[in-house]
């Protein structure tokens, strides 16, 4: 069960419109390594884990994704309001965009590429899924170090650094997660059973 609090997690008030910053930024609400496949990786994994500490993990972790699509939405919704026709034709980053979805916050990579499924994985194995989830915290760090990298906004910056910290929080979370799943396996090789399925 979730428990809406109607307030992001991290306040997102951008002074500056920028719709060539939004193009890039969409990459973190349904890019391959974005929010909501996170979101959708995490809650989907926790059924099939068989220890209770790690399904938590996973449903708080998946949780908090949600959190941050919306926090990633609002950032491209008050990036790209009010925009004017001719803003829009000067950004060419932003105009194929634009073209779809006008200024509706809509799950795609930056290079246009809808969100798919087909970019998260769901095994029913410990050791891959943990290890997958792993490999995804990383790939979203990275992600918004570029997003960093490309962005002279401040307000939009500090929203930014405060999603990739929690990316490095859900890493240490994660690798706690592993080892601890690891201790309760078969201790002479870990990668003989899935103890979601072998019994």
């Amino acid at each position: 069960m979730f428990v809406y609090e109607k307030k992001l997690q991290f306040p997102v008030k951008i002074a500056t419109p920028n719709p060539k910053l939004a193009a890039f930024i969409i990459s973190q609400y349904g890019g391959p390594d974005g929010e909501l496949g996170a979101s959708m990786r995490y809650l989907s994994q926790r059924y099939s884990m068989p220890y209770e500490e790690a399904k938590g993990l996973l449903t708080d972790i998946g949780t908090e994704e949600l959190g941050h699509m919306e926090m990633v939405a609002a950032i491209v919704h008050q990036l790209t309001r009010n925009l004017s026709d001719q803003e829009v034709r000067e950004n060419p980053a932003f105009a194929p965009y634009f073209v779809d979805h006008t200024t509706g916050v809509y799950p795609a990579a930056a290079s246009g590429f809808p969100w798919s499924a087909g970019s998260i994985q769901s095994t029913g194995d410990v050791i891959a899924d943990l290890t997958e989830d792993l490999a995804a915290e990383q790939k979203a760090r990275l992600t918004y170090d570029n997003i960093l990298r490309l962005s002279d906004d401040p307000d939009v910056n500090n929203v930014i650094r405060f999603l990739r910290e929690r990316e490095i929080v859900h890493f240490q979370r994660f690798g706690e997660c592993l080892r601890l799943c690891k201790e309760r396996m078969d201790t002479k090789n870990v990668y003989y059973v899935n103890p979601s399925f072998d019994k």
